[in-house]
């Protein structure tokens, strides 16, 4: 968990004042306050939000210090992991101006079986409204023919391939990011990629393929 020393290096880092920090880490600016000058010791709830707040704005906290991450990889895994990984889709939907996301070779199945609960629950009702807000945002799906469970179709686009077409493993473009998805029967790896010619090499894959895939 960071230090009060690594907490104010890290809004220096960025640029932001305490009410930067409060507001995107959920909390008060007269609480950041308090824990900044000492007058309160914040619980693990506490600490962990505004980690992951720093965390979303790529800062990560090192022995003794601060750094700002570049083109980094993040892996997520099990079910707390697909957790964290929707909560970063949505993040960027709601951030990006002209947010174009891009799903291949979907099988919703496995994500209502690793997102089950809240963490799909509260995606699939927000991204509709996110993207009803902004109308510059594009959500497009590959599936594959014949499959039948579309539970995005509020939000978005679907297309189909042949099954001879289909890719073995999910890929998700969202901003600069590119997630791989490793879906095996007990356990599921999603490896994000934050490195823009890699989210071009994939986005140029995804456009072949969505001119050839048909619509539904």
């Amino acid at each position: 968990m960071p230090t009060i020393e690594q907490i104010r290096a890290a809004r220096a880092l960025l640029g932001w004042n305490q009410h930067d920090l409060a507001d995107k880490a959920g909390l008060s600016q007269t609480g950041i306050a308090r824990i900044e000058n000492g007058t309160n010791n914040p619980n693990s709830k506490t600490l962990e939000k505004i980690e992951n707040a720093f965390d979303k704005a790529d800062i990560e906290f090192i022995d003794g210090g601060v750094r700002k991450r570049v083109n980094k990889v993040t892996l997520y895994e099990g079910k707390e992991g697909f957790a964290k990984f929707r909560l970063d889709t949505l993040h960027e939907a709601e951030t990006l101006e002209n947010a174009d996301i891009c799903v291949a070779n979907v099988n919703e199945r496995l994500y209502d079986k690793w997102g089950e609960g809240e963490p799909n629950e509260n995606y699939r009702s927000k991204m509709p409204v996110i993207k009803k807000n902004n109308p510059n945002l594009r959500f497009r799906s590959i599936v594959k023919e014949g499959d039948e469970r579309l539970p995005a179709i509020y939000h978005s686009e679907y297309r189909a391939l042949p099954e001879k077409e289909f890719g073995d493993f999910p890929f998700y473009i969202f901003g600069e990011k590119t997630a791989l998805m490793m879906f095996e029967e007990n356990n599921v790896s999603i490896f994000i990629i934050d490195h823009p010619m890699v989210t071009k090499f994939y986005r140029e894959i995804f456009e072949e393929n969505w001119k050839k895939a048909k619509e539904l």
